[in-house]
Formats: C-alpha cells, structure tokens, sequence
C-alpha cells in the first residue's frame, strides 16, 4: 500500500482505484495547498493525483525525490503545470488524461462558435436586463456558422473532434499543425490559415512555445468578419491584443474558455464587446470529470504496483 496526496476534492467515484492505498488530502474545504505545504507533503507520499492549477515546479519534485515521491498524475490532458524535464531527472513519472476528455471538450468548443458566431451573450443579456424592446430585422445580427471556413489550430484529439462536428454544419475546415498531417485541408503557415479562415478556434498546448501564438499582428492578419475561439490555455492568446481587436472592431467576437491569468480576467476583456467568456469549463461534465480523475488514479496505483500505465507523458 503507498500513500498518495490528492490536491483537490474530486468527483465522487474518481478515487476508486486508489482504494487500496492511504489517501492525504484534500483539505476539508477544498482550499489549494499552498507551495511550501504542497512542497513538505510531496516529501511524504509516494504518488501525487493533481490538477492543472497546482504548480508541481522543480523544487517540489527535487523534495519528493528526496523521500519517495514515484508518480505524479495530472488530472488533466495538459500539463504545462508540471516541471517534466525535472520529473524525469528525478525519475518521477507523470501521467495525464488524454482521450476521455476530447468529445467534451470538443462541444464546449462549438457551443463557443455557435455562442460567438451568433452574439448570444449580447442578445440574452439585453433580453434579461429589459432592454429588449421587440422584434427588429437589424438587431442582433450576427455571423453564419453553416458553410463558413473553419481554421483549426492545433489537429490532436480534440482538435479533430470539433472538425467532425463541423461537417455537421457544412462547414470548410483547414487545420494547421506543427507538423503536416498528411489530411485533406492541412495548411502548412499559420498565418496563411487565419487569413482564410472565417473562424479560428485554438487546441493547442500551453506553455512557453506557444505563448502570445495569436498576437496583435496574427490578429491584424483575420478577417474583421471572423471569430476567435479558445479552449486550450488562456496564454496561447495575448488578451490585451485580442481586446484591442474586438473594441476597435477589427475582430467581429470571440469565445474564451481560458485565461492568460486565471482566475483573473482583464477589466477590458470582461467589458470586450461581442464575447463569450466561460470559466474553464471545456471539460465538465459529471462523466468526463469522473473519468479524468479515475483515469488518473489508476495511473497512480499502476505505477505504486510496479507497472507502466498507457498514459505517461514525456
């Protein structure tokens, strides 16, 4: 039996695979551990089930490989979070949850294109402030979704999830990767891509590579017609950059699911016109989240009982 921290309350059924093993954590109201606390508990335990607002930097790592620290899972498919390259210096396996959370994540996204596309923010909140004064032909009006071009950045799972339910709509769809992908509508310049592209929406990883990826001058480069989706990592887009764009109209909407530094969100992004904005919800639903953190668990135990679980990263 090993011990294991869990960070931050999961949903109920997420833990079973670990039943077997002694469980720290989480704290009573669900409060995250701070650095230094989080840093003495990795001493401690032999395996860590985290989420992606837990920093698990080199120091941490460094002091559970001090004791016995063997595994650390993400409950997540990004891990910009944790230190990879020191994990695998102090022989820490990390473990994330990819493929449960595409399809979620993938609706959530095209909930955003329809949301944005259409300005349904901007219509509910006139209807329940009683602004709404009736019917007009000019109110409200928005942008296609149906026959539009679609530009994908970032082809993975979940990048090829939201292309399926694009075909749905008839819609166009290029894509673009760091890599060609050999598939029909692979645009090898990005830039080349947010021309073209009537929406953009982002499934890349986080982290420094793809910081700022759509700035102020990839921004100028979209049509003033287009929308920007994201449901990656709130860095890949420079917010105040994206502000600028939606104030001074070069940039028709846009739908964001992440943020630069969440759980803040810029003044002028909040007051943006023509947005959506959702806290980090892409994959919560009660099944996905349930899978993610099993999915997670498992991985822990498989690497406490001495096995290679499927879902190792780095």
């Amino acid at each position: 039996m090993g011990r294991v921290l869990v960070t931050r309350r999961l949903p109920d059924g997420g833990l079973d695979p670990l039943a077997a093993h002694e469980l720290v954590g989480p704290n009573a109201d669900d409060a995250p551990f701070p650095p230094a606390e989080l840093r003495a508990h990795a001493a401690e335990v032999d395996g860590i089930v985290c989420v992606l607002t837990d920093r698990i930097d080199g120091d941490l790592l460094k002091a559970g490989a001090a004791g016995r620290l063997r595994v650390v899972a993400n409950v997540a498919v990004g891990y910009d979070n944790i230190d990879v390259v020191a994990a695998r210096e102090h022989g820490i396996v990390v473990c994330n949850t990819p493929g449960v959370l595409d399809d979620t994540t993938a609706d959530l996204a095209f909930a955003l294109i329809l949301a944005a596309s259409r300005l349904l923010h901007d219509a509910e909140a006139d209807l329940r402030a009683v602004r709404w004064q009736g019917w007009g032909i000019t109110q409200y009006l928005g942008q296609d979704v149906h026959d539009a071009t679609l530009g994908i950045v970032g082809y993975g799972r979940i990048g090829r999830a939201v292309a399926r339910r694009a075909s749905g709509f008839d819609m166009r769809v290029l894509h673009y990767a760091r890599a060609d992908t050999g598939e029909p509508g692979f645009v090898a310049d990005l830039d080349d891509l947010l021309r073209e592209s009537d929406i953009v929406t982002l499934h890349v990883p986080g982290g420094e590579a793809t910081r700022h990826l759509i700035d102020a001058r990839r921004l100028a480069l979209m049509k003033p017609t287009a929308v920007l989706v994201n449901t990656a990592r709130g860095p890949v887009v420079d917010e105040e950059a994206l502000a600028d764009a939606l104030y001074s109209g070069r940039l028709f909407a846009a739908g964001l699911d992440v943020f630069e530094h969440e759980p803040l969100v810029s003044e002028r992004l909040l007051h943006a016109p023509r947005t959506v904005l959702l806290p980090h919800i892409g994959s919560a639903s009660q099944a996905t989240r349930t899978q993610m953190a099993r999915l997670a668990s498992s991985a822990v135990g498989t690497v406490l009982a001495g096995g290679t679980p499927p879902n190792v990263v780095g």
